[in-house]
């Protein structure tokens, strides 16, 4: 069974280890390049993308985890995550990076700041069972993408749920909810 990473730098890690916890799977968090090699797939949690960027190069670890995701390492990012998981960022800070991945741009906080956090019933391709509620809090969504990039789900016509490969990232939190099917649907392409 392949042991999933959570990278602990910031956000909502401690949900995430708690999501694939419910779906049977090994989970360690990740804070340091000799963490990243021990695990076989990466979750990137809902927090602060700039924050995440600065600590992943105080802790030499922004490098790494290029290489392991060039290398072809399964990576699922929500909300932050997405944006780590984005070759490019509209409306960052001066200087801010990625890890990359997935051929997409972003634009940061697209559906407003804090108090224009909502929920809404999504319809994500490949789920099955329905609707999935998603959570969003200060929010990106996909400004643009390339040909290989499959967007999964919308909300009023922005793109907010995307695959590549064996890349999946979601501008919504679903590790704030009991609904486990976004994490499954990653470890399908884990245990590809």
């Amino acid at each position: 069974m392949p042991t999933i990473g959570v990278l602990a730098l910031q956000g909502d890690v401690r949900e995430h280890l708690h999501a694939l916890a419910a779906c049977g799977v090994p989970a360690l968090s990740v804070r340091r390049p000799e963490e990243l090699e021990q695990v076989d797939a990466l979750v990137i949690p809902g927090g602060e993308s700039t924050t995440m960027w600065k600590l992943a190069r105080t802790f030499d670890l922004l490098d790494p985890l290029r290489k392991r995701i060039e290398a072809g390492m399964p990576a699922y990012g929500s909300c932050a995550g997405m944006i780590m998981l984005a070759d490019r960022v509209l409306d960052g800070i001066e200087g801010q990076e990625t890890i990359g991945g997935i051929d997409m741009s972003v634009r940061r906080n697209a559906f407003g700041r804090q108090t224009k956090s909502f929920e809404a019933d999504l319809d994500v391709a490949g789920l099955q069972g329905g609707p999935l509620r998603g959570i969003f809090i200060r929010a990106p969504w996909i400004a643009e993408h390339g040909p290989g990039v499959r967007i999964l789900a919308q909300v009023e016509g922005h793109p907010v749920a995307a695959r590549e490969g064996n890349m999946l990232a979601v501008s919504f939190h679903a590790e704030l909810s009991e609904d486990d099917r976004v994490h499954r649907l990653f470890l399908q392409s884990v245990e590809r």
